[in-house]
């Protein structure tokens, strides 16, 4: 499985539209390869380089129906029904995709791992569940996993 954006090439910088300090749209995705059996997927967006953290997490988002495209600019709710059905999780105490926006005492390029996976189920979590508890419904039903890196530095 791979993922694309037209917005940045994997390790490229993400455009300011996708970040804190622009519009903070969700980038678009092009998933291409989705193996055979695929019900759902799932986007886990990190910040790598956070001091005193091994990540942050920027979005969580699941039971996104098999789909080749993932549209910019998703809503900002728990529960999206446009343009598919699917459950923004709590990441930065939100239920929205954040992107990147480093405090002013941070000069150096982060990196922002996507990560999609693909899996044989739609997870039955609710919005309440942060990372620790969507990666754990993962288990067992992970068919395939495809990552993009972009990166960005505070101007």
């Amino acid at each position: 499985m791979i993922i694309r954006s037209k917005s940045f090439e994997n390790n490229g910088m993400i455009p300011k539209k996708h970040t804190g300090f622009g519009e903070d749209k969700s980038p678009e995705f092009m998933i291409n390869d989705i193996p055979d059996g695929v019900v759902s997927l799932a986007i886990i967006m990190d910040d790598l380089d956070v001091p005193f953290r091994s990540s942050f997490t920027h979005w969580l988002i699941w039971n996104i129906p098999k789909t080749d495209i993932i549209p910019e600019g998703l809503p900002g709710k728990e529960k999206l029904e446009k343009p598919f059905k699917a459950i923004q999780g709590n990441a930065w105490g939100k239920h929205i995709y954040r992107g990147p926006k480093q405090p002013f005492f941070i000069k150096k390029e982060h990196r922002y791992v996507f990560c999609v996976y693909a899996l044989d189920c739609m997870l039955n979590l609710d919005g309440a569940a942060g990372k620790k508890e969507l990666v754990a419904v993962m288990q067992g039903h992970v068919l395939s996993e495809a990552r993009l890196v972009g990166r960005y530095r505070r101007n």
